[in-house]
């Protein structure tokens, strides 16, 4: 018997238009979970525990922000420093409507990696308070601090993106522009006119 392929969608990275991107994606984001977690059965270095976490937490959030979010989802963001005032604002940058199909396997994966990673430091800095390890939160302070910006970035960038594109098919769709072009030509003549 044949399995049914799976559907549009679905957690497989099968279906992923960019599957080496989606894993490279996933195995940034769970290696560094991993380590912390398992480090201290190969070791008991805790500072070379935190040296790789640190490492994979900064690789993971470079390759998320620059990489994963522009393929999977057509989404990026970066932060520019305003030279004459010193002041600091996030730029977003999404793909042009109709340019970028996004696979909505890809999709799924990348919100849902986004949303629980942040979650899942939660879990491990309370996990950390209650079993009086101390020494261990400064590491999960600088994971969320990392995972926390991406995540809020990326909502924030994705907002932008429905609200460019809602802003963009409502002008360009149904010939909107040229219907208000037009009743303001005609009232204009029409008041001219009383």
């Amino acid at each position: 018997m044949e399995s049914a392929p799976p559907a549009p969608g679905a957690l497989s990275w099968r279906l992923s238009s960019h599957p080496i991107t989606l894993l490279t994606f996933l195995a940034f984001r769970i290696s560094s979970l991993l380590v912390y977690l398992f480090g201290v059965i190969f070791t008991d270095n805790m500072v070379m525990i935190f040296i790789i976490t640190i490492l994979l937490l900064a690789t993971d959030f470079y390759y998320l922000k620059n990489i994963a979010g522009r393929r999977l989802v057509g989404l990026r963001w970066w932060n520019e420093v305003d030279p004459s005032s010193g002041e600091s604002h996030w730029v977003f940058e999404s793909s042009e409507p109709g340019t970028k199909d996004v696979n909505p396997t890809d999709s799924r994966f990348f919100w849902l990696a986004i949303y629980s990673q942040p979650i899942l430091w939660v879990a491990l800095a309370i996990l950390a308070i209650l079993r009086f390890k101390f020494m261990w939160l400064p590491l999960v302070a600088i994971a969320l601090t990392l995972t926390v910006t991406n995540t809020l970035a990326f909502s924030r960038c994705d907002k932008f993106s429905q609200a460019s594109n809602l802003a963009g098919s409502a002008l360009y769709s149904g010939n909107l522009a040229g219907n208000l072009a037009s009743s303001m030509v005609s009232r204009m003549f029409t008041f001219g006119r009383n």
